[in-house]
């Protein structure tokens, strides 16, 4: 009988272990795509632009993935990243519905698939001493020999994996691509004198022009142009400074025939107030508007105003050489939350814009035009004069006279309606021993039907420092976005182009998660700091300056007889009461800043200490009520069995 019992015990545990390997196997043939994504933006989950990109697939697209084992095994983060690559990738080959297929290699060195990773136009990365190449990239193909990849997948794109995978498939699928006008007073395409300015990095054009390249025809366009070239399809008017009659006939025209325009205009340029004028001196000149056309369209956009944010300041290193402090600098501020439109579908999945030295929007009475804010300021703003920023660039300074007034402005917003041209009297005429080009469009002074048009007042947003880290990876150049400025230019580019496949892919996992509660205690503590602070210099300016008129035998104005002589060496009791009067006004000044920096840190200790007693000792309580609840009803039920 006991033997029995043991065999039919060690049958029943070789029966459980073959189910188990069963279910596993029918799992893994069946189930392997199943996923159970819970993270808040859905990040594990292809999102709806990838499958309607997949889905729209017509002819087949090979995915080649090369990937040296030796890599993982030597460096560990790459070998969990490329388990994350596959399991991606065959994501894309179940929902493509057969239209991907998916290759794996392993380039051995100085092998025939190493040789082919070459020709491909993937990068080799030495991953010792010795030199040996390691391969970690993908390449894709669809049936007319295209050939688009990614030369070496970086662990810190890995937000960005799904997106690059679907420019991949996009771009072999639609090789038609829509033209795009650049039209610019800025070096968006890399400075030529980057090299004379011993800077270059500045050759380099712009990380935005780079990603617009992918998706569209990129085409310049001069700043005296007379006509729009007709292949143009959307026009991206950046920084349009001192810009022609002649030119401007030109753009009105543009939108006249049905043209779409993306303008972006600048009270102060940054990119341009970075960089030397012509003669090697700093820019002054800095900001750009075009009145006249925006007038008759039923626009106002100052240029001599700058909105500053204290919310989503950034905070920059400011102060002079012996006491270096980091500031608010509130000209400089991420645009977040409730100040990015959801409701556009350009913007809706971008979590936060960068701007720099930002201007403003609105629409002027009666226009009768459809006025769409896209990116909007706190609350916590006002406005001061360009020409504050532009000439006295002092964060301590800004923010010590900041005063936030309650009003939200307008940065960027989208123009629909029908409009009429700004030169009703036809073309302006030309400069002298100037002709017309050839085959001049014939003047027209409306639209046929609702324009559409794309006005930022800050051309900032395209400048790589506020939204991009470019770093070099064996001499392949990594952009690393920590903004959405390049989400927010090409899905609005996108939109105007009457695409919208590839937005949801960009605008994923971009925005940074920015514990806002903390950076709201802080920056409002620290604006009243740099206040208090700002009095306290100009007191401690004037007190040294009464020191050195009393060490000089100068008495300062008010203090009577012999005290006003030049020759006096001796301090009255006047100026000892004055003396030590400025000294208490001094101490007093101190113990209030002090309070302030106190406050500051007392607000945000109690906060952070109220948070880890909420992270580490609710689950273990939430799990201890749990249990004993449990217990309870077990016991309940059992008494009741019972009875």
């Amino acid at each position: 009988m006991r033997n029995r019992r043991l065999t039919y015990s060690a049958l029943g545990v070789l029966l459980a272990l073959a189910l188990a390997i069963g279910v596993n196997l029918l799992a893994d043939r069946t189930l392997y795509a199943a996923r159970v994504d819970l993270t808040q933006q859905r990040l594990y989950t292809l999102s709806p632009g990838t499958r309607q990109v997949l889905g729209s697939l017509q002819d087949p697209i090979t995915f080649r993935l090369f990937y040296s084992r030796k890599l993982g095994s030597e460096v560990p983060q790459y070998g969990t990243y490329a388990g994350r690559v596959r399991e991606m990738l065959r994501e894309y080959v179940a929902a493509s519905g057969g239209k991907i297929r998916l290759e794996f290699f392993d380039p051995e060195p100085f092998s025939d698939v190493e040789d082919r990773a070459q020709a491909l136009g993937l990068q080799g990365v030495p991953v010792d001493q010795g030199g040996e190449q390691v391969y970690f990239g993908l390449s894709a193909a669809n049936l007319t020999d295209e050939e688009r990849n990614i030369p070496f997948f970086q662990p810190e794109r890995e937000r960005f994996l799904e997106a690059d995978l679907t420019r991949l498939v996009f771009e072999l699928s639609h090789p038609a691509r829509p033209v795009i006008g650049v039209m610019s007073a800025l070096p968006l395409n890399g400075d030529p004198r980057a090299m004379m300015m011993r800077q270059p990095q500045l050759a380099q054009p712009q990380v935005i022009i780079r990603q617009l390249r992918e998706t569209f025809t990129v085409q310049d366009v001069a700043m005296d142009a007379q006509v729009i070239p007709a292949a143009v399809q959307i026009l991206l008017l950046a920084h349009p400074q001192h810009l022609s009659d002649v030119a401007q006939y030109a753009v009105d025209q543009f939108v006249m025939r049905g043209g779409k325009l993306f303008l972006m205009l600048d009270p102060h340029s940054e990119m341009q107030a970075s960089r030397p004028g012509p003669g090697g001196r700093p820019n002054t000149d800095t900001a750009s508007s075009l009145p006249r056309l925006l007038n008759a369209w039923g626009v106002d956009a100052p240029d001599d105003q700058v909105v500053l944010d204290l919310r989503g300041a950034w905070r920059v290193r400011a102060g002079p050489q012996d006491r270096v402090q980091a500031v608010d600098y509130i000209a400089w501020f991420n645009l977040q939350g409730d100040s990015v439109n959801r409701t556009e579908v350009a913007t809706a999945q971008i979590e936060q814009v960068t701007v720099g030295s930002a201007g403003f929007l609105s629409p002027r009475e009666g226009s009768g035009i459809e006025f769409i804010p896209l990116l909007t300021s706190s609350a916590q703003s006002m406005v001061v004069d360009a020409a504050k920023v532009r000439n006295e660039p002092t964060p301590t300074r800004i923010l010590a006279d900041f005063r936030a007034d309650g009003q939200r402005r307008v940065i960027a917003a989208r123009i629909r309606g029908n409009l009429r041209t700004a030169f009703p009297d036809g073309a302006p005429p030309l400069a002298e021993g100037i002709e017309r080009v050839a085959d001049f469009p014939a003047h027209r002074a409306a639209t046929e039907g609702p324009a559409n048009i794309v006005v930022t007042n800050d051309s900032d947003i395209l400048e790589d420092r506020f939204w991009v880290r470019v770093q070099d990876f064996f001499g392949q150049q990594v952009a690393t976005p920590f903004s959405g400025n390049g989400s927010f230019v090409v899905n609005l580019a996108d939109t105007l182009a009457g695409s919208d496949a590839m937005i949801s892919l960009r605008s994923r996992g971009e925005g940074q998660r920015p514990f806002e509660l903390v950076d709201n205690i802080r920056r409002q503590a620290d604006a009243q700091f740099r206040q208090s602070e700002q009095q306290l210099t100009e007191r401690l300016t004037a007190t040294e300056r009464r020191l050195r008129e009393l060490r000089q035998g100068t008495a300062p104005a008010g203090v009577e007889g012999a005290a006003r002589n030049t020759n006096q060496t001796v301090i009255t009791p006047e100026q000892r009461a004055e003396i030590d009067r400025a000294r208490e006004e001094i101490a007093a000044t101190r113990r209030q800043l002090r309070g302030v920096q106190l406050e500051l840190r007392r607000d945000i200790e109690t906060l952070e200490f109220w948070l880890r007693v909420f992270n580490i000792a609710f689950v273990p309580v939430l799990l201890t009520v749990f249990a004993v609840t449990m217990a309870l009803v077990r016991s309940r039920r059992r008494a009741a069995a019972r009875a």
